[in-house]
């Protein structure tokens, strides 16, 4: 994991954190664990949002009689989907500020 050793040293010294211990101040880390939080939660929304537009639009164009429910049925499922990152941004904010 030296990848996650640099980052945090690397912000521990930017933001000139006081209580450092082995490279790592408090304040560093929850910059870190922030950032992770939002970053690796928008991953799946962010590729299952995608994926369902690619999909109601080739259903669109293989049957345009069906684009009412294709589309319905398109929203809601955005929707339930952009409700995991919406939740991530939550836990992120939870971690900046109450952590």
């Amino acid at each position: 994991m030296l990848g996650v050793d640099t980052v945090g040293f690397v912000l521990s010294s930017v933001l000139g954190a006081e209580d450092v211990v082995a490279g790592f101040s408090a304040g560093s880390m929850k910059f870190l664990a922030a950032a992770l939080a939002i970053g690796l939660g928008a991953i799946g929304p962010g590729l299952g949002i995608g994926i369902l537009g690619a999909a109601a639009m080739n259903a669109i164009g293989r049957n345009p009689e069906a684009r009412g429910p294709i589309l319905t049925n398109m929203i809601l499922a955005i929707a339930f989907a952009e409700a995991i990152a919406i939740y991530a941004l939550i836990v992120a904010f939870l971690l900046l500020f109450v952590v």
